[in-house]
């Protein structure tokens, strides 16, 4: 699992490479939005589900701490 998991983000980083050659900023950001796509993916959620029930998690955090 962890091999395939490794092969993913390899792949992820050859392609922002490829698609912003000169551009190492957007290069991470894409790299971010998709690790963050594939996670979304495996909790069955849409991005923008995933990033509020994350956002959800970090503010009942903060009121608990």
């Amino acid at each position: 699992m962890e091999s395939r998991r490794n092969e993913d983000l390899e792949d992820i980083v050859k392609a922002a490479e490829k698609d912003f050659p000169c551009d190492p900023a957007l290069q991470q950001i894409h790299i971010a939005r998709s690790i963050i796509s594939m996670e979304a993916e495996k909790a069955g959620l849409s991005f923008c589900e995933y990033i509020s029930s994350e956002a959800d998690k970090i503010r009942k955090y903060s009121k608990s701490a």
